[in-house]
């Protein structure tokens, strides 16, 4: 009797352990389907509004203090093409500030206004601003430094030999497939990492093969960002969120706690798992039109949002510390941006600021891009 006791119990252990690890692979399948279906037609714009229903997360704070006014304008009326733009292109949240005031706040396809939307890489460009703070702080070492030396779990990598400043321009020469409709594109293989709870810094130091030399031409590579974030992790010994919310977040008065996707271990998602209501995404985008002014505090040093935000690229190539400059920009003109949509436009000579939040499966189709850079700048000139 005392042994079927016994086996009666380990029976009953084991099924308590399988329940669990069932519960365990059921929460991993349901994260692997997300991430396989998160762009089909029936589920993209729910999905889009709704990150944290679908991924890890770790939340981000807003802090105690008031919501930041946008005062309202004359309301924009905008022309028969820039209507046609916002239907073809799945556009869901547009906000656009002129001299200061909210002149337009619209929302589409059954969206809502206080929805916590993705952002895709136009979280890039927070974490560049977020480097420029500590940077000024002193807590960051020279752009000019290896970043084995703040990372050395890269070392062998082949980030090994690539400076803070490649990365922080995209020139790290890093052989990296950012084909989004790849299935097996490394940025679809990255996504799945981060379904599955994987390790982002193990993925970016898995990353083995180079396609040039660091700092010798552009080339787009989304990991170069979470490793800009290793960089300020090892520099500062501090996570992210913490750092972005005291220096950032908290200053702008946001209307929301924003979130940030994450892998398993909690690491954020930086290179584009930032989530925030479009309003807030136009706060931020004001300040830097602002010279990194808001609310009469001086959020992001005034000489980094200008080096942030002109060409840094070695190779000439228009592109910023992780803000993209449009062909023949006008002075001070800057836009971050993410795929499927997402932009912040800067015009610092109209005094415009455009966000846009969208769900559109056709980004990459041709023409498309510079077709969406002239709406922008043609909404911002018809103000």
């Amino acid at each position: 009797m005392k042994i079927l006791g016994w086996v009666l119990k380990a029976l009953a252990a084991l099924a308590i352990v399988a329940a669990v690890l069932g519960l365990w692979k059921r929460e991993e399948i349901t994260r692997l389907l997300a991430v396989n279906t998160l762009f089909e037609p029936e589920n993209i714009v729910q999905n889009f509004s709704h990150m944290d229903d679908l991924f890890f997360h770790v939340p981000l704070s807003r802090g105690a203090g008031p919501v930041s006014p946008l005062p309202l304008g004359p309301q924009a009326v905008l022309s028969a093409e820039a209507e046609k733009w916002i239907v073809e292109r799945a556009v869901t949240g547009l906000v656009m500030i002129k001299n200061g005031q909210l002149v337009q706040d619209r929302y589409f396809l059954q969206t809502d206004p206080l929805d916590r939307r993705i952002s895709w890489s136009v979280a890039k460009s927070f974490l560049a601003s977020l480097y420029g703070v500590l940077d000024a702080e002193g807590l960051m070492p020279p752009l000019d430094t290896p970043v084995v030396d703040v990372v050395p779990e890269l070392a062998g990598s082949a980030y090994d030999g690539a400076s803070i400043r490649d990365v922080m321009t995209m020139s790290s020469g890093v052989a990296f497939n950012e084909d989004y409709l790849d299935f097996w594109s490394d940025i679809n293989k990255m996504g799945r990492v981060l379904a599955l709870g994987g390790s982002m810094d193990g993925f970016a130091a898995g990353l083995t093969t180079r396609a040039a030399e660091p700092g010798s031409r552009w080339h787009y590579v989304s990991i170069d960002t979470h490793v800009i974030g290793m960089v300020i992790r090892g520099a500062t010994g501090q996570d992210i969120p913490a750092l972005l919310n005291n220096r950032i977040l908290e200053p702008m008065g946001l209307e929301a706690d924003p979130y940030y996707l994450s892998d398993g271990d909690g690491v954020s998602f930086v290179l584009g798992g930032l989530n925030l209501r479009t309003r807030d995404y136009a706060r931020f985008g004001q300040m830097i039109l602002q010279g990194g002014q808001w609310q009469g505090k001086q959020v992001v040093p005034a000489d980094w949002v200008q080096a942030m935000t002109r060409p840094q690229a070695k190779d000439g190539s228009l592109y910023g510390f992780q803000w993209w400059i449009p062909d023949d920009p006008a002075p001070g003109e800057v836009m971050a941006q993410g795929i499927y949509g997402q932009w912040i436009y800067i015009n610092p000579g109209l005094g415009v600021v455009i966000a846009v939040n969208s769900a559109d499966r056709g980004f990459e189709d041709p023409g498309v891009y510079d077709a969406s850079v002239e709406m922008l700048r043609s909404m911002a000139a018809g103000l």
